[in-house]
Order: C-alpha cells, then structure tokens, then sequence
C-alpha cells in the first residue's frame, strides 16, 4: 500500500477495516431513564476538570436505550453526567459511561473522547416499573427504577436540556506513554425530535466496584426523574481547550 493510498484510507483502527464508520451517527427511538440526585459537593469538585465549574452537587445517572442507531446497531449504554458551567453557560460533563457493544466504545473513544468502558447495563419496562441496572462483570454497580409514565411533562422543557452543550476530556497517550492529546471537546445533539416525556418516583441505588466507581459520587438525595423518548443526531465535536499548550 502506498503512502498516498494510507493517507486515503485511514479513517479509524484498524486501517483496513475500522471498528465504526464515519457519522453522522443517527438514532431512532433512543430511550433515557434519568435520575438526578444530590451529592457530596468536595467529592464532586475532584473529578470535574478546570475549565469547567460545578453549580451544584448534583449528578444525572443515565441509562440509554438505543435499538436503531447508524453505524452501531442495538446496545445500551449508562453513566454519570455532571451539570456544569463553561465560559458562563450550563452544560454536562460526562463522567462515566459503560456499554455493551465494541463499536460504540472504540468510536466514542477515539473520535469525541468519550469515557466508555464495557460492561452489561439494561433498561426496560418491569410491569408498572422502569427498571436500569448496570453490571460489571457478576457484580451488580447500579439499579434504578421510576414508575412508568406516571406524569407527562412538558416535551419543549426536555428538548432545552437536550440541546445543551456536553463536555469531554480526550486523552491519548504517545506511543512512549507520555500524553500526546489532552483537550476538553464540546459536542451537541442535533435534529432532535421528542417523542414523549414522562416522571414518576424514583430511587437510585449504587454499588462499590473498583473498575466501575460510580459510588464514589454517593447518593444522599434522589431530585428528580424523568424518562424520555426520542430522535436524535449525535453531532462532533470541537476542542475548546488544550491541555498541552
């Protein structure tokens, strides 16, 4: 292969034959169980990289349904996301996120810098319950549950949110494993359609694990809840700040 047929092909790892494809990435009928709760506000300090600031002590425990989506196919994915503020304006910072399928995480990883890990989280409707579980391994970490679509609520108030910047820290190493890309990336959700929005009561259990510690931001309150279905286009994204320079 020639240099000029190298520079032509590479996209992803591996050269040949990529782990993902190029986006846009599209998903159809991507289903959310939120659950925002309280917690220990100097843990959560620790883990939100400068430039960003915490508003409050607060974290989003996500599980996300996605059956249809343009390049990934059927998996389901969960994680903690942190309200944040950047240059004055609110956003997410995304903690921790952990997935069932090789595709999602290797384009994650590598194109927006997505913190994904695989393990086997869950969602689905239980009876009367919607119910989120994320295992790691035999180990049960997280378990949540909401009554099912006890209240509609206003679907103009979840699309707001949804069109809010999200934040990332993108790490690559050097081949001498010295960092060689250190940058905090932007990214937003386009052409998103809800579908539907509902709340209910809700509880959020989290379980000690130390590959997967999404208990390190301990729940001391449950806030609020809300279940969404919808469309939505997973835009790139852009570096905001560079760590190394």
């Amino acid at each position: 292969m020639k240099v000029d047929d190298v520079l032509r092909k590479a996209f992803a790892m591996p050269l040949t034959n990529p782990a993902f494809p190029p986006g846009p990435y599209r998903f159809i009928d991507r289903e959310f169980l939120v659950i925002t709760y309280r917690t220990d506000p100097e843990l959560l300090r620790e883990v939100v990289p400068e430039p960003l600031e915490v508003n409050e002590p607060l974290v989003k425990y996500e599980f996300i349904r996605m059956p249809d989506s343009t390049g990934f196919g059927d998996y389901t994915e969960s994680g903690q996301v942190i309200p944040v503020r950047f240059q004055g304006r609110s956003g997410s910072y995304v903690h921790a996120m952990f997935l069932n399928d090789e595709a999602p995480i290797a384009g994650g990883r590598e194109l927006w810098g997505f913190p994904k890990k695989l393990a086997s989280p869950a969602l689905r409707a239980e009876t009367d319950t919607l119910l989120g579980t994320l295992d790691y391994g035999s180990v049960r970490v997280a378990t949540a549950t909401m009554g099912y679509k006890h209240r509609a609520i206003d679907p103009d108030k979840v699309l707001s949110s949804l069109l809010e910047p999200s934040y990332l820290l993108k790490i690559i190493p050097h081949v001498d494993g010295s960092p060689r890309i250190c940058e905090l990336v932007e990214y937003r959700l386009e052409d998103v359609v809800v579908k539907g929005a509902w709340t209910g009561p809700a509880a959020l259990q989290l379980g000690e694990h130390a590959l997967a510690p999404v208990a390190r931001l301990p729940v001391l309150e449950v806030v609020s809840a809300v279940h969404v279905l919808t469309d939505l286009t997973l835009g790139l994204g852009r570096v905001v700040h560079d760590y190394l320079r």
